[in-house]
């Protein structure tokens, strides 16, 4: 994250930090609630410092690629300083994240969204705007819960790099990171997911989600703020395990957004075994127990949790149709009375998603 940061830093937030939080002030701060806040009120630039720091690989050293304004507009609150990133990142992705989910769930809406089926029967009153409602509530909690991630990242304790020439393999190395994320990140959510099917955690968490019986592009953030933070966990271990380029991780972090969009938005153009595409999603939202995973559906393979999509999603004609609808009602309705049920154990939950399996 320190790319972002940077580009804001050097490009305003600089300025900001200057002008609100001054280096003066530390002469009317005492010195005890400056070493309490881990204030600094040093004028002296950059470059005084670097000797320093140049080691730690700690954010605010020196640039990362766009030019430093730091030595300019000195602050109070230097670009080392926690309570300023966490105050810029949570702003900035807060921002970001609305402005991502907004523009890529209407571009969906406008272009690829099929409105036929607000004539659902399960499509409830005023859904689109519920939908958005809850997102744009829950987008800055998950960000602020996800803020440890990137502090850490910024105090160089992750292993992503930016030098393509360094010790992790060059451009090669590079390549082979996309499908390992995907591979990683794809079976970390498998498991997270299931695990927020198990109905304690369901009713607490999962279940806001899957109010959303047949779903819109604007569902894709529709979450608990605690589940969505939930199922982006794998995304921010990964660098921590293995090499991450920067770049490559800003790349990855938009495209698993686009990515969510994409698998409620209700068209189904893949009929791919491996991928899990909005077909494989639909059955999980409408049938509950099944397609746990996000980008394939290895993990539900193996994990005796795959269910084939109905071959009337994939007919233009049926697709629609009132007796594919209630088809549908039918079995959810089966289902969502064992999964919903406050009284019920963990051993009916399981027997129960197993006996309709594939029904």
């Amino acid at each position: 994250m320190d790319l972002v940061l940077e580009f804001f830093d050097a490009y305003g937030l600089d300025y900001v930090y200057a002008h609100l939080f001054p280096a003066s002030l530390g002469s009317k701060i005492p010195l005890s609630v400056q070493q309490s806040l881990a204030l600094s009120n040093s004028t002296s630039s950059i470059n005084e410092v670097v000797s320093e720091l140049v080691q730690s690989e700690k954010y605010g050293v020196l640039p990362v690629w766009f030019r430093t304004t730091a030595d300019t507009y000195a602050s109070l609150l230097p670009r080392t300083n926690l309570l300023r990133q966490t105050l810029s990142l949570f702003v900035l992705f807060s921002i970001f994240g609305w402005a991502l989910y907004l523009s890529v769930a209407s571009m969906s809406y406008l272009f690829v969204f099929d409105k036929a089926i607000f004539n659902h029967p399960r499509y409830l009153k005023n859904q689109m705007s519920l939908e958005i409602q809850m997102a744009i509530s829950s987008i800055p909690v998950m960000v602020l819960l996800t803020i440890p991630w990137f502090l850490l990242e910024l105090q160089g304790y992750s292993k992503l790099y930016w030098d393509v020439d360094s010790v992790y393999g060059g451009w090669w190395a590079i390549l082979w990171q996309y499908p390992c994320f995907i591979m990683f990140t794809d079976f970390g959510i498998y498991l997270i997911h299931r695990w927020l099917h198990w109905p304690g955690v369901y009713r607490a968490l999962h279940k806001p989600h899957h109010k959303w019986l047949v779903t819109t592009p604007f569902a894709s953030h529709a979450f608990h703020p605690v589940d969505g933070y939930a199922q982006s966990l794998p995304y921010h271990i990964y660098p921590f395990l293995f090499p991450l380029h920067k770049l490559s991780y800003l790349i990855l972090f938009t495209f698993v957004n686009f990515w969510t969009v994409m698998i409620h938005d209700g068209e189904y153009l893949s009929r791919d075994p491996v991928i899990n595409g909005a077909a494989c999603h639909t059955i999980h939202h409408l049938y509950f127990n099944y397609n746990y995973g996000q980008f394939t559906t290895l993990w539900d393979r193996i994990g005796n949790s795959y269910r084939e999509p109905d071959q009337e999603l994939f007919d233009k004609s049926k697709k629609k149709d009132k007796t594919t609808w209630e088809t549908q009602i039918e079995k959810m309705e089966a289902i969502k009375k064992v999964v919903e049920a406050d009284d019920v154990d963990d051993r009916v939950y399981i027997d129960t998603a197993d006996s309709k399996k594939n029904k």
